[in-house]
């Protein structure tokens, strides 16, 4: 295992190789002076251009949903590891045949966890369904990273009710690829986590955090901030298993300590059901729809 980095090591080179991976020829990877500087990948990918891929990742998902009417998201995170109940008892079986005692354990976890992905999928279901009587300029889309686990169920449950969901994946060094349930033209890749959480936040009306690991954490607590430092506008913000958020977290003591006010407190709401969820986002909008 490698135990020293070089100071001098960036992440472009990571982009080019997932540029090339994309790519059905790599002729038109090969460095070229006489190229259009802006249909010359290698050109672009230069440190020196980084603001101008900035620009392209802020760009490409903004346009593309303003003319698909994508103007209000409800964003779901959580865990990208949790399967359906099916798979779920699938892997169950499976484990319990090994007779291997950590993998009969995994596979329980993933069974009680499969209730997490069928309540994503039922609630991307009723909030599709509650939008399709409102308004174009009304609706209320649901949006996910567009990997699997939650994101699935949720992209899931949106296509099941008949309505497009947006997917805003992210290049990863191992293989990311969208979900099957996302709507292709509103499937979008980052390279910048930055601007990739950057557009979770711009079209917003909502979020809802189900349990998750470091990045639903990362996600979920940078969007608190925001909302805490008054950065961005409230929304209702949604912690979907009362039982793990409080088990994960006591909030509790962060006030106790004097690292956040009480006040602070009232950002979030505990939820445990997809209709308590919806409740939560209709009283806040003042929604009237079932």
């Amino acid at each position: 295992m490698k135990t020293t980095h070089d100071i001098k090591d960036h992440s472009l080179p990571h982009a080019w190789a997932d540029l090339q991976t994309e790519s059905k020829s790599s002729d038109w990877l090969e460095p070229e002076a006489h190229r259009l500087a802006f249909a010359d990948p290698e050109f672009l990918l230069r440190r020196e251009t980084r603001g101008i891929r900035f620009q392209l990742e802020m760009l490409k998902p903004d346009l593309a949903q303003a003319e698909a009417g994508i103007e209000h998201t409800v964003v779901v995170f959580g865990s990208a590891r949790f399967l359906d109940r099916a798979a779920a008892q699938a892997q169950l079986q499976i484990a319990q045949q090994s007779g291997q005692a950590q993998d009969v354990a995994q596979a329980q976890a993933l069974v009680r966890n499969a209730e997490h992905y069928e309540n994503a999928r039922v609630f991307a279901q009723r909030v599709s369904r509650a939008c399709s009587c409102l308004p174009n300029d009304e609706k209320l889309f649901i949006c996910t990273g567009g990997g699997p686990g939650i994101m699935e169920a949720a992209n899931r449950g949106a296509q099941e009710a008949g309505a497009p969901s947006v997917a805003l994946n992210i290049a990863l060094p191992h293989e990311q690829h969208p979900n099957p349930y996302v709507t292709p033209e509103l499937s979008f890749k980052f390279h910048y986590f930055a601007l990739r959480k950057m557009h979770f936040m711009m079209r917003a009306k909502a979020l809802v955090a189900f349990p998750g690991g470091f990045g639903t954490l990362d996600e979920l607590f940078e969007v608190m901030t925001l909302v805490q430092t008054r950065k961005a506008r409230p929304v209702p913000i949604l912690l979907f298993g009362t039982t793990f958020w409080k088990g994960l977290i006591n909030m509790d003591v962060l006030v106790q300590e004097g690292t956040i006010s009480a006040e602070d407190l009232k950002l979030f709401h505990y939820v445990d059901t997809p209709e308590a969820a919806w409740q939560v986002i209709c009283d806040f909008y003042q929604l009237k729809v079932s």
